[in-house]
């Protein structure tokens, strides 16, 4: 078939962008297109994301894209869609959205857990769905919702803006997962843990899997940027699912998707579902193709970007290389944190709940700014590797390397530290790789590749990584130590 660019629309939780990709006989052409930002604003008691602005300037990254493929004299195929998980949008019955989509961040879901649990056993929902209990899951907001009444359909943010583009209401397999609400057997919504919790199943919309084709953008998205007949393909929605899918991974390896949050795991062909992963807080999130992210969230480098954001505010320079330079300079250890603590979810100081709870495990308290960062990353690699850990117990295999993927993949310092406190190869170098697995969705269903196995043995061809060897010192294994004693207190 005739070559054809894809457009790739990425969401994060804050920052979005915009890429136009293409998969030529020799190289891979990925160009970055629009980026902005839109942090969640308090809005009628809550935090939100603000969707207007959010679909203005996808938008705009489309009509910048098609003006670039028109230079190009090149045909786009087809667009898709992927963001963060668990948040979502309500439509009423004259499809328009209700209220801006509340932040999983907001404090609403704070007891509803406890709620939850005293309705349907958390064994019970674990045992139905394979996923991890974190307490703004989907399941938990909408039990704290309070505008259901007048809602025709639940629609997650990527589903949301799929629904503008094309009119069509459905629910992409890889998000879906994410809500706590599918049932891991079948791969639909569980209609009995719906009702229990008294969400009626109607509002809930047909889940498709990733590849499925929705059609042509709707006219007046076709006029207003200028993009005629081109398609709208449903990747893995959810940001870590393509990410996954465009990693090149090896067999027995790990991955790593590394950004705000940091998704720590291996692919498995089917969910692993019992006591043991539930006693660790495992999930099993769904993917493309008929695969399973066996996975756990790690709060990631959200943490150090708040404390860089307070330092900001105080007029203190926090330039992201010359940070790392530095801390790759300090010998010793400067101590840790427990990275998972629900109290770094979203803090009104990050610096304040860091301190808060060194001064509880009873360490030295550090001010200077690359101490502190110091002390973020070296507990993240270590966390890493309690996880990874605790991953060849429960999946009874031995994991040979670690794929890092994502913006973390271009910290240098983070990656020699993960390899050094894993004890395992590292690669990293796809900082991409959730705007690759988009791509290489699409590209699947259009016919430029084969199967999924084709579309990764390409990446790996056409993909420049760095690998990072483990240097095992004594000092490495005395960190170790110190991290897992503060790891035990919680």
């Amino acid at each position: 078939m005739k070559e054809s660019l894809y457009i790739a629309v990425d969401l994060g939780a804050g920052s979005g962008r915009v890429f136009l990709g293409e998969f030529l006989d020799k190289q891979f052409f990925l160009e970055e297109c629009h980026r902005f930002t839109y942090p969640p604003n308090l809005e009628k008691g809550h935090l939100r994301w603000d969707f207007e602005q959010i679909f203005s300037e996808i938008e705009v990254g489309l009509t910048i894209a098609g003006k670039r493929a028109s230079e190009l004299n090149k045909d786009i195929y087809s667009v898709g869609v992927d963001s963060w998980g668990v948040d979502y949008g309500l439509i009423d019955g004259n499809g328009n959205l209700l209220a801006n989509p509340i932040c999983y961040r907001d404090a609403r879901t704070e007891n509803a857990q406890e709620k939850v649990f005293e309705i349907v056993p958390k064994q019970e929902i674990f045992d139905k769905t394979g996923i991890q209990f974190l307490p703004f899951n989907t399941i938990f907001q909408l039990f704290s919702e309070t505008e259901l009444e007048n809602v025709r359909t639940v629609l997650l943010m990527p589903d949301l803006i799929n629904f503008f583009l094309t009119g069509k209401k459905y629910a992409e397999f890889s998000n879906a997962t994410t809500t706590q609400l599918v049932n891991a057997e079948t791969g639909d919504w569980d209609a009995k843990l719906l009702q229990t919790l008294n969400l009626e199943k109607s509002k809930f919309p047909k889940i498709i899997r990733s590849g499925t084709d929705l059609g042509i953008l709707k006219p007046e998205i076709t006029t207003e940027c200028k993009l005629k007949k081109v398609r709208v393909i449903a990747p893995a929605t959810h940001d870590t699912g393509s990410a996954v899918i465009g990693l090149p991974l090896e067999e027995n390896w790990a991955f790593i998707s590394s950004g705000t949050w940091s998704l720590v795991g291996v692919e498995q062909a089917k969910p692993l579902i019992n006591k043991d992963v539930a006693k660790f807080n495992f999930t099993n999130e769904g993917g493309a193709y008929n695969t399973t992210r066996f996975l756990k969230n790690v709060m990631g480098l959200w943490i150090l970007e708040s404390c860089r954001n307070e330092w900001k505010a105080k007029g203190i320079d926090t330039d992201y290389e010359t940070l790392l330079s530095q801390v790759a300079e300090i010998k010793g250890c400067c101590g840790f944190i427990y990275p998972d603590d629900e109290r770094f979810i979203n803090p009104k100081s990050m610096l304040r709940a860091i301190r808060k709870q060194q001064r509880e495990t009873k360490q030295e308290i550090y001010s200077e700014t690359v101490l502190v960062t110091k002390i973020i990353l070296d507990s993240l690699a270590f966390r890493y590797a309690s996880v990874l850990n605790t991953i060849e117990h429960l999946t009874n295999k031995n994991i040979v390397g670690i794929q890092i993927a994502g913006g973390g993949g271009k910290n240098n310092y983070l990656n020699q530290k993960t390899a050094n406190a894993c004890n395992k190869k590292v690669k990293a170098g796809l900082v991409e790789a959730t705007v690759t697995g988009n791509i290489l969705v699409q590209a699947i269903a259009s016919g430029r590749f084969t199967d999924l196995a084709e579309a990764r043995n390409y990446v790996a061809r056409n993909s420049e990584l760095k690998t990072f060897e483990p240097k095992l010192t004594k000092n490495n294994v005395e960190e170790k130590a110190k991290y897992l004693e503060i790891e035990r207190r919680f």
